[in-house]
């Protein structure tokens, strides 16, 4: 998933996609990538739409990497990037391209159920918490909360659950429901329809950047056009 206008990054992204912005000097998007090639996966597909042009050097440096186009992305959430690589969720992994991967053991491929990696919170987050029971996923809060595990934009969808996925999708997107993040289509549009896990991991394992604050917090570089910005 690389298609985002990345907002909440403004101004650096207005001329830099958010997967493309380099953190300590390498671009999060390269992290995700060379993860997953570590894992032995090559068939990579990048979801691309802001500033697409940037991403067209990237099958040349990762063979078996290809780009999907997503013309819905400054219209749609991002159910629409999942929508427009419908055809490739058949056992497979879906990830966001704005994420740092500092432990590649968290890609590898093998999995019992589909869910989410996730690392368990007993402090209070904002973040989307999932409670677990025996292994799967019993509910998931938007708002967050405590002693749960909390999502990361990490997941592994079977050969069944992926053709399931994709049904949903095609059904909330040509219905209308674009406004909603891909996750919501198995989280709570169609829970009912999957029996979903957690991968579990570390939380030094990953960062998930979603602003210029914790772009200046884990690069100090930034944190002068964070004092301009704010």
């Amino acid at each position: 998933m690389a298609a985002g206008i990345g907002k909440r990054m403004q101004p650096l992204t207005l001329e830099t996609p958010k997967p493309l912005v380099k953190v300590n000097g390498v671009r999060m998007i390269d992290t995700v990538i060379e993860g997953l090639r570590k894992n032995g996966i090559k068939e990579i597909y990048v979801v691309t739409g802001h500033l697409k042009e940037q991403f067209f050097s990237l099958p040349a440096q990762y063979p078996g990497l290809t780009l999907i186009d997503n013309p819905y992305y400054d219209s749609s959430n991002n159910i629409s990037s999942l929508y427009v690589a419908r055809e490739h969720l058949s056992d497979c992994m879906i990830l966001d391209g704005d994420q740092i991967i500092y432990n590649t053991d968290i890609l590898e491929p093998g999995f019992m159920l589909s869910g989410y990696n996730a690392v368990r919170c007993e402090e209070n987050t904002s973040e989307w918490l999932l409670q677990v029971e025996n292994g799967v996923i019993k509910s998931c809060s938007r708002t967050g909360g405590s002693h749960g595990w909390q999502l990361y934009s990490i997941s592994r969808w079977s050969d069944e659950d992926g053709r399931k996925l994709k049904k949903w999708t095609e059904y909330e997107f040509n219905r209308g429901n674009r406004d909603i993040y891909w996750d919501d289509v198995a989280m709570f549009c169609h829970f009912e329809d999957f029996t979903l896990g957690i991968h579990e991991m570390n939380k030094e394992d990953i960062i998930e950047i979603d602003g210029l604050d914790e772009l200046a917090q884990a690069d100090s570089s930034y944190m002068e056009l964070l004092k301009n910005t704010e």
